[in-house]
């Protein structure tokens, strides 16, 4: 399908953005990202019936860092405060905790969470970190932690063990560990212990292997309910993942520029082979939604290729309708995107990362529903997109700084293989039209 703007009116909407331009020039040095793909196995403490005493999920992780804001695998934050030279920081944290029960019954339980709360973190040393959390989950329940976490590198090897020591109040323990929702048990406050360690190889360039395992002793009151049957709980996850290359020097200047991205889309029935081999069919409902994306420069090359990767957060408002109320959507994500002329510059992009909605779509409610899926506010979140330089499409150079394209907005649940989606199958699709303004 082709697309024509009145030109008056496309030229308008670009001479709006000539101010993003003055700051067209504006370099960022390349920062500290990852992404990778993590495979995790942990063994279920609690009575099952059937003996399924494992489970496993795929967790999808990300990385980034800088003076603001941090995204570190299962967890994220911002920096609210530092002293003695960025020894002593003071975080705000969330945190994604799982609860292991066994895979069939996960869907039902929703039982993975996200706390939120405050980290006390100092670094000692080179090698030593020791970090105080106060946290909470959705309805107060409330955890801390005090750990220590040593670092060590030894050529291509970084090892990480850390020793966690955690009070639970007797909220916590009694709807994670008695489950009185069910067993209608109440237990007291206790503290357990957990005993870990990290390790991530370089194998070239800006691929890594990673692996990481810990072991848990549940407290008196959590193992002495009727729900656990074992005191330890284990995990190990591997995987593999891409971060910025250890061997090379970090470069002062990249050539990719930040972003500012605008769109808008229509829901689409259709599951995202379809879409993208032209085959998509039109939501009856006539669902729609606006999104806002900003795009942070983390490097422009990977694996020596010119491929320029972005952190990009944002986030998109879905519009009420017949059969939905207006819900926000937030997602970060990592964005790669792969630059080629034919005969203008063109760019493919590829996203991985984290959606959360606060009220389900009904192009998301009516597929689980048909499915018999309780349906889960966060999904892992991918972004397809394909766009031109505007500036090159009608030579003119004052808007060489703007993009318009297209992307597919979607959100899945990974084929049933991860636990903290909610262990569904499906998600929802948007076919989006946007602009984009480099400054």
């Amino acid at each position: 399908m082709t697309i024509f703007y009145p030109r008056p009116v496309f030229a308008g909407i670009l001479t709006t953005s000539m101010a993003l331009s003055t700051g067209a020039n504006a370099t960022q040095a390349e920062q500290d990202w990852g992404i990778a793909a993590m495979y995790r196995t942990a063994t279920v403490p609690f009575q099952t019936g059937a003996g399924d005493q494992t489970v496993s999920t795929f967790v999808p992780m990300m990385y980034f860092r800088n003076d603001y804001v941090f995204v570190d695998g299962l967890e994220g934050g911002a920096h609210l405060a530092k002293w003695q030279d960025d020894k002593l920081k003071l975080n705000a944290l969330t945190r994604m905790r799982f609860v292991d029960l066994p895979a069939s019954v996960q869907n039902a339980q929703q039982g993975d969470t996200a706390d939120f709360g405050l980290q006390l973190s100092y670094q000692m040393d080179e090698t030593w970190r020791f970090d105080w959390e106060l946290m909470a989950d959705k309805d107060t329940r409330l955890h801390s932690n005090l750990r220590a976490t040593a670092e060590y590198e030894f050529g291509d090897w970084d090892v990480k063990p850390s020793v966690t020591v955690r009070y639970k109040d007797a909220d916590f323990n009694s709807q994670y560990y008695a489950f009185r929702n069910f067993t209608g048990q109440t237990t007291g406050a206790g503290v357990d212990v957990n005993v870990g360690v990290s390790a991530r190889y370089h194998v070239t360039s800006n691929l890594y292997l990673l692996g990481s395992t810990s072991v848990t002793r549940l407290d008196h009151n959590a193992y002495h309910t009727e729900a656990v049957n074992d005191r330890y709980e284990g995990e190990v996850l591997v995987g593999f993942g891409f971060f910025t290359d250890k061997t090379k020097p970090r470069k002062s200047e990249l050539s990719n520029k930040r972003y500012l991205r605008i769109a808008h889309g229509f829901a689409t029935p259709s599951n995202m082979g379809d879409i993208l081999t032209f085959s998509g069919e039109k939501d009856p409902y006539n669902n729609q939604m606006t999104s806002l994306f900003y795009g942070h420069p983390l490097t422009d090359e990977l694996f020596g290729w010119p491929v320029d990767i972005y952190f990009t957060p944002g986030i998109a408002h879905h519009w009420s309708s017949e059969v939905q109320d207006h819900s926000t959507e937030y997602i970060a994500a990592i964005k790669a995107y792969l630059n080629f002329d034919w005969p203008t510059r063109w760019r493919l992009g590829v996203a991985e990362g984290m959606s959360y909605i606060d009220n389900i779509t009904h192009i998301e409610a009516s597929e689980m529903e048909r499915k018999g899926y309780t349906p889960s506010r966060l999904l892992n979140y991918l972004d397809v997109s394909l766009d031109v330089n505007v500036g090159d499409l009608f030579n003119q150079s004052d808007w060489k700084h703007v993009w318009v394209g297209y992307s597919l907005h979607h959100r899945s649940a990974i084929f049933e293989q991860s636990s903290q989606f909610g262990r569904i199958k499906g998600g929802s699709n948007y076919n989006t039209l946007y602009v984009q303004f480099n400054f």
